[in-house]
């Protein structure tokens, strides 16, 4: 097992978005919507432990690489069944950000499930995906066009 060698590899612009699905039942996503949840602001706190997640990503996923990242952006949205959290993160760097994107929204998610478990333990995490990637000698890929 080795960490692949990007050395060789030409510093680019890059980008990833990265959507995950917290499922919830209606009065949760309500008292989360009214501020009326004991642990403080759930959607704020979302937003900050996916930036949190997305700068500390290789000490999570073994042989990520450690890289720069320029930019990330924790976006939750109210959906029908509960919260999507779309996260996009930027670089310029030898290697992409698929990896930061995907573990970002999956904190994100989990942060709301910590605050909230004790109004409703079946919420479900569910549909995490990479949704967009630029940058790099792959190019562009978007979810429909090579899923």
């Amino acid at each position: 097992m080795k960490m692949v060698d990007v050395g060789g590899k030409e510093k680019t612009e890059r980008v990833a978005v990265a959507t995950a699905r917290l499922r919830m039942l209606p009065a949760t996503i309500e008292r989360i919507l009214q501020g009326k949840v004991e642990k403080g602001d759930v959607l704020a706190a979302a937003r900050l432990a996916g930036v949190m997640a997305a700068k500390r990503t290789p000490d999570v996923i073994p042989l990520c690489h450690p890289i720069a990242l320029s930019g990330v952006e924790v976006e939750p949205t109210p959906v029908e069944d509960g919260l999507e959290f779309r996260v996009t993160v930027r670089t310029v760097d030898r290697t992409g950000v698929e990896m930061e994107a995907l573990t970002a929204a999956c904190a994100a998610a989990l942060t709301v499930y910590d605050m909230c478990k004790s109004v409703d333990r079946g919420m479900v995490l569910e549909r995490v995906q990479l949704d967009h990637k630029a940058g790099g000698r792959s190019g562009t890929w978007d979810r429909g066009e090579g899923a």
